[in-house]
């Protein structure tokens, strides 16, 4: 590990802890799964307020399999893309309760061949419900990753793989936790508070826009 990357840690688990945090409500791995799939595109705080509801009336993976598709469209339209995540949804609860036995997979093979999930919500999963080391990349981490220079790749497939060989295992959950927060609070888009930020000494982005900054003053 480079010694910025060290540095940016040290600094995150300063400021932010090092517990495990999900941020979607959950009791149960299928729950956490729906909250998932429903988060694409709609913020955590929505997704919690439709499955405080939704998880009472649907409380099992076959309430969802036999789920009618307009009337699950109703019971999370406000998520957004409603059609396609009700749709999804019944989906994968059909294959958990057909080809799963109802149980939730760990591997990533087979969580990305369930309807609607990809890396991103595999990683969900695997992290937080099988304890496995796994870099979850949503758009707080692809964007504040590049700010920092740790990756300058768009693909989240690849924005992953290389923020595996640049943080150590035990940081791999807690860099997805700790970057949501940071920007949530202070890296956000599209005006992060730079001045505010305890991490713009190690900030590629604000030392390049400072240069500039500094360059054309002269």
């Amino acid at each position: 590990m480079n010694k910025n990357a060290k540095a940016i840690l040290d600094l995150l688990d300063e400021h932010y802890g090092t517990d495990y945090v999900c941020y979607l409500h959950h009791d149960n791995a299928w729950q956490l799964l729906i909250a998932t799939i429903l988060s694409a595109q709609c913020t955590d705080a929505r997704v919690n307020i439709v499955t405080q509801d939704l998880f009472r009336k649907y409380t099992s993976v076959d309430d969802f399999a036999n789920a009618d598709l307009k009337e699950l469209e109703q019971d999370i339209h406000s998520t957004g893309f409603y059609h396609n995540k009700a749709k999804n949804i019944i989906a994968c609860c059909k294959d958990l309760r057909d080809k799963f036995g109802g149980e939730v997979p760990s591997s990533i093979e087979e969580l990305t061949s369930l309807a609607g999930v990809g890396r991103k919500t595999a990683n969900v999963i695997r992290g937080n419900i099988f304890h496995e080391p796994s870099v979850v990349v949503d758009t707080h981490v692809k964007r504040i990753s590049k700010k920092l220079g740790l990756t300058k790749e768009d693909d989240p497939v690849k924005v992953e793989m290389e923020l595996m060989k640049v943080l150590p295992k035990d940081h791999w959950i807690l860099w997805n936790i700790q970057i949501i927060t940071l920007g949530r609070q202070i890296c956000k888009a599209p005006t992060p508070k730079c001045d505010e930020c305890f991490l713009k000494e190690q900030c590629a982005d604000y030392k390049k826009r400072n240069k500039k900054v500094s360059g054309a003053g002269k």
